[in-house]
C-alpha cells in the first residue's frame, strides 16, 4: 500500500484566512459573491452567523488559497463572529459610502479588531456601493482616505455590482499577508553555525598543555 504524503496541502503554496466585518446591509456577502462565483444580487439576504467561499488565486507565481469568511453585521451575531478574529490574517472593514453611520461604525469595528484579533493581522478599508448615483453619496472618497490614513491602511472603493475594484481589494491584502508570510518564514529559518578546525599547531600545543597538567 502507497504510503500517504505527510503534507495533504500540494494544490497551493499558502492558506490565507480573510475575514469580511462592517455593518449589516453595506454589501460584505455581495463583495465576497463577486469575487468568489462572479455573481450580483439584488436581493438583500441577511447573512446568519458566519458564512465563508474558497477562491484559489495566483500571487507572484505563488499559489494562493483564499479562505473568506462573511460576517452578520447585526449585534445580536457580534459574539459568534468574535471567535473567528483570531484566526483571520486579514480583515476587511467594509462601510456603504451612501451610509453614513455605517462609515462612522468603522471605529468601533477596529476596536474589535484590536480586542479580538491578532496584534500583526492585516487591515484594508472598503468603501462599497460606489456605484450609487452622486446623490446618494454621503460619505466623499477623501473621508474614507483620510479614516485610512489615520490607520495606517491601504483604502478601496468599490461596486459589488458593477465588480469595480472588487478583485483589486481582495489581490491586495493577499499580496500584503503573503509578504508577511514569506517574511516571517525567513525570519524563522535557522542560522547556520560554522565550526571550524583547530589546526595542526593548536592541537598539539592544546594537548601537551593537558599532558603537563595532568602530569605534575
Amino acid at each position: 500500500m502507497a504510503a500517504t504524503p505527510a503534507r495533504g496541502r500540494a494544490d497551493y503554496d499558502h492558506l490565507i484566512k480573510l475575514l469580511l466585518i462592517g455593518d449589516s446591509g453595506v454589501g460584505k456577502s455581495c463583495l465576497l459573491l463577486r469575487f468568489s462565483d462572479d455573481t450580483f444580487t439584488t436581493s438583500f439576504i441577511t447573512t446568519i452567523g458566519i458564512d465563508f467561499k474558497i477562491r484559489n488565486i495566483e500571487l507572484d507565481g505563488k499559489r494562493i488559497k483564499l479562505q473568506i469568511w462573511d460576517t452578520a453585521g447585526q449585534e445580536r451575531f457580534r459574539t459568534i463572529t468574535t471567535a473567528y478574529y483570531r484566526g483571520a490574517m486579514g480583515i476587511l472593514l467594509v462601510y456603504d459610502v451612501t451610509d453614513e453611520s455605517s462609515f462612522n461604525n468603522i471605529r468601533n469595528w477596529i476596536r474589535n479588531i484590536e480586542q479580538h484579533a491578532s496584534d500583526n493581522v492585516n487591515k484594508i478599508l472598503v468603501g462599497n456601493k460606489a456605484d450609487m448615483d452622486e446623490s446618494k453619496r454621503a460619505v466623499p472618497t477623501s473621508r474614507g482616505q483620510m479614516l485610512a490614513d489615520e490607520y495606517g491602511i491601504k483604502f478601496f472603493e468599490t461596486s459589488a455590482k458593477t465588480n469595480y475594484n472588487v478583485e483589486q481589494v481582495f489581490f491586495s491584502i493577499a499580496r500584503d499577508i503573503k509578504q508577511r508570510l514569506v517574511e516571517s518564514e525567513t525570519k524563522a529559518e535557522p542560522q547556520t553555525i560554522k565550526i571550524s578546525k583547530p589546526d595542526a599547531t593548536t592541537a598539539a600545543s592544546t594537548a601537551a598543555a593537558k599532558s603537563s597538567c595532568c602530569g605534575s
